[in-house]
């Protein structure tokens, strides 16, 4: 069956010529193809593009393929990878296997299996209905050129056509509830009700009617029947932002409350059943909470089927001035002024701050700079000014430690799309010298001037 051209997939071989073999196969296939001849450059790929699958050799000059394939999973966890070897055994395979690895080929092989294997693991990484997800519009909000947050929402769309219970991890201001939301609209439960509360704004008393619900009369105010969170999303999403903040006594009772499907409002004597999905939200460390006794494990693993993590601001640098200029034309048009955009020295300064507070911190910054601002450009003056703090210097490659080398420079890259003077100017080298490194590490700058890695915003 020939691939409809929609995936791409990344061909990982030292072997030129196999390479060329097998592009050439899977191209006639209907399959994008992109190729690295080493772990490195297979790992700069993944972080300016992204595949569908990764189809690689076990024996690699700077590492071996299963080493290849844990740091993959470690960014890309829903990336299904194939592994090739012409020395392999039942032990290699089962040990492959075990640990994950989508699919395990020895060479030579014919191209009739070859094309089975990548159809099947393709099946399974992608869910009927995606399609139909995207054009509805359900990551609307996200918007992104990062290579992780694309892997993170693939992740939730695969796991949002299921009704296992999600729980998000990520600092605050990194948009938890953003992507809960998009979760609900991908799901079969889109046409349902979507319904958030915030554990750590409601005051312990209250916080069990809010949930529950109460009969008239439960308690001293209780002056009409409450319906409840959980029956008010029944069908539908029930979102328990900041969980990790839930009183002891009351994670008891939403354990229950998941474990029998039922809710039983304050004061009643009967239980209702419901039927919600959980997706949960935390920026505290659950383990920690766990570990000291703050935390139920029961209700942990009953909240935390799948885990998804969103990155911090500083680890998605490129989507900062795309996310900054659809602020300030929001802020422009609610302001009533004629902006333009960012004055050059003004978007470094925002490519290049700590954002501790995230993308909420971003988007503040751009409204107190839209507020003040008198010309058709926003000055950095005024960028500095809403910032109050001063702005991260961009490391020197001798302060780099060598094992992060790599990402240091490709976040150079991707912070100057690819312009090797500039990245060389912030690093502090000479564009000998740094020609130098990024062909140490198989870095190639056309990756990241943006064709590439296209905008996507829903």
């Amino acid at each position: 069956m020939r691939a409809d051209g929609q995936h791409r997939l990344l061909l990982v071989d030292d072997d030129t010529d196999l390479l060329r073999l097998l592009s050439l196969r899977l191209k006639a296939s209907g399959y994008r193809v992109s190729t690295a001849e080493t772990a490195e450059a297979a790992l700069t790929r993944l972080a300016v593009e992204r595949f569908s699958l990764v189809l690689s050799d076990v024996r690699l000059p700077d590492r071996d393929g299963l080493a290849l394939f844990d740091d993959i999973r470690a960014q890309h966890p829903a990336l299904p990878v194939i592994l090739l070897t012409a020395h392999g055994s039942i032990p290699d395979a089962v040990e492959a296997t075990s640990r994950g690895v989508a699919g395990y080929l020895t060479k030579p092989f014919d191209s009739a299996s070859l094309l089975d294997r990548i159809a099947q693991a393709l099946s399974h990484a992608a869910p009927a209905g995606a399609v139909t997800a995207i054009d509805a519009g359900w990551r609307d909000g996200f918007i992104s050129r990062s290579a992780r947050m694309e892997s993170l929402l693939d992740e939730a769309r695969l796991v949002a056509a299921s009704d296992a219970s999600v729980l998000i991890r990520g600092d605050s201001g990194t948009g938890k509830e953003l992507l809960a939301r998009a979760l609900h609209r991908a799901s079969p439960r889109a046409q349902a009700p979507f319904v958030a509360i915030n554990c750590s704004a409601i005051p312990d008393a209250l916080l069990e009617s809010e949930l529950f619900g109460h009969e008239r009369g439960a308690f001293s105010g209780a002056v009409a029947r409450h319906t409840g969170l959980f029956r008010a999303a029944h069908g539908g999403t029930l979102f328990l932002d900041e969980i990790g903040d839930m009183p002891p006594a009351l994670q008891v009772k939403l354990l229950r409350v998941l474990q029998e499907r039922a809710v039983r409002p304050v004061g009643a004597t009967q239980a209702e059943p419901v039927d919600v999905r959980i997706v949960s939200a935390t920026h505290c460390d659950v383990d920690a909470l766990l570990a000291q006794g703050q935390f139920r494990e029961d209700l942990y693993y009953r909240i935390n089927v799948v885990t998804l993590t969103l990155p911090p601001l500083s680890e998605r640098r490129e989507d900062i001035p795309l996310l900054a200029e659809h602020f300030l034309r929001t802020l422009a048009k609610k302001y009533g002024k004629r902006l333009r955009g960012f004055a050059p020295d003004a978007l470094e300064a925002l490519a290049t701050a700590h954002w501790a507070g995230n993308v909420r911190q971003l988007q503040n910054v751009v409204e107190q700079a839209c507020a003040l601002a008198t010309t058709p450009l926003v000055p950095r003056a005024l960028v500095d000014r809403a910032l109050r703090v001063k702005p991260m210097e961009a490391l020197g490659y001798a302060e780099a430690k060598q094992r992060f080398e790599r990402n240091y420079l490709v976040q150079l890259l991707k912070l100057t799309a690819g312009n090797v003077t500039d990245a060389a100017r912030i690093a502090g080298r000479n564009r000998t010298e740094f020609y130098r490194l990024l062909q140490r590490y198989d870095l190639n700058p056309g990756l990241f001037r943006g064709d590439v890695a296209e905008m996507r915003q829903a």
